[in-house]
């Protein structure tokens, strides 16, 4: 792609970029740099939950493993119930956005007849590496899922799947997620909310509690259903689709849970976690998860609540509430529907 096309598909960079952005074609062996600002705080002053920078190293860590293959089983089937919805949808998207794309896992559920060009990003450049071919023409970029560096009115399509429940400032992340869209262009996400990982919090917590007389939170707070459809209105989303989806995922034991959570960079990093937890207090969960949780063949379930939501740009061509007050029945006639008419006999 031409440098006047990149201009004009990435914001002029502002003060508080590190630099101009900085891209890289999925044929292309150069090295990425970072489009993501330095920063103590999140955007809008919101409070900062998470740590960005573990959660880039703890990505760029599980990229690295020689068998990293292995954890990609929930992206994968999150991803692929993500390219579903998007097929749900009559139309050719000719420019759409991937944030947190990871290794793009919903890239390659797709074909080019759906959307013809794609661009990935992600705050892990080792993640970004290694992107799964895809017969769409994609572009990677090296950008924080915080501070997209996108003109407005941009994309036809933004997708994303399991990255948005790290980020801190989620209103203000949807607020630009929708400045980048196009009028009537639509956003399809996912992301991993509600009870997500209960039977791991209650285990440890308990386990932490008798062992060391209180317990420090070990898994990562998440967005609540109820919430999300509030916030992609203010957001300025309207023909809101919200849903819930729950994945169940059998283990060994605690350790093998804890074990496919770091290989898929989905240890905890918020800023009050505990660096450790003593071995007996790991034992002890163990044997609380087993006890409580456990399944007749000895191994124990993990919960993923995957929350989907659908939000489109408004446009005038869109279907529009009628005016209050026009409706020529009320809801109490809904009753008499169906019932037979009486009529009177005249002899």
């Amino acid at each position: 792609m031409s440098s006047a096309a990149w201009r004009r598909v990435l914001r002029a960079a502002g003060s508080s970029a590190a630099g101009p952005p900085c891209c890289s074609s999925s044929s292309s062996s150069s090295a990425l740099r970072s489009c993501a600002p330095r920063r103590g705080l999140s955007a809008a002053g919101s409070i900062n939950v998470f740590n960005r920078d573990m959660k880039k190293r703890q990505k760029n860590w599980a990229a690295a493993l020689r068998d990293g293959h292995q954890y990609d089983y929930l992206r994968d089937e999150v991803g692929s119930r993500v390219a579903d919805r998007v097929y749900d949808i009559a139309r050719t998207f000719p420019l759409a956005l991937d944030i947190g794309a990871g290794k793009s896992h919903i890239a390659e559920h797709l074909s080019k007849d759906v959307v013809e060009r794609l661009f990935l990003t992600d705050v892990s450049e080792e993640t970004l590496k290694q992107t799964r071919r895809s017969e769409i023409p994609t572009h990677r970029i090296l950008a924080d899922e915080e501070f997209l560096p996108f003109k407005e009115n941009t994309f036809d399509l933004v997708l994303s799947s399991l990255s948005l429940h790290w980020i801190n400032d989620l209103p203000g992340a949807l607020k630009q997620i929708h400045q980048a869209l196009k009028p009537d262009g639509v956003f399809i996400g996912a992301m991993v909310g509600g009870e997500t990982l209960y039977e791991l919090r209650c285990s440890l917590q308990l386990a932490e509690t008798e062992r060391e007389g209180g317990f420090s939170p070990h898994v990562s707070p998440y967005t609540a259903v109820t919430d999300l459809g509030n916030l992609l209105g203010r957001a300025g989303f309207t023909m809101l689709t919200v849903d819930i989806d729950e994945v169940q995922v059998h283990y060994p034991g605690i350790t093998e849970v804890m074990t496919d959570l770091q290989g898929m960079g989905e240890s905890n990093c918020a800023w009050n976690r505990r660096s450790m937890l003593h071995r007996d207090t790991i034992l002890a969960a163990g044997a609380i998860y087993k006890e409580m949780y456990g399944n007749e063949d000895g191994s124990v379930p993990a919960t993923f609540e995957v929350l989907y939501m659908i939000g489109w740009k408004p446009h005038e061509s869109q279907a529009k509430p009628a005016k209050r007050g026009s409706a020529s029945l009320s809801f109490g006639d809904l009753s008499k529907i169906g019932q037979p008419t009486s009529s009177t006999d005249q002899s």
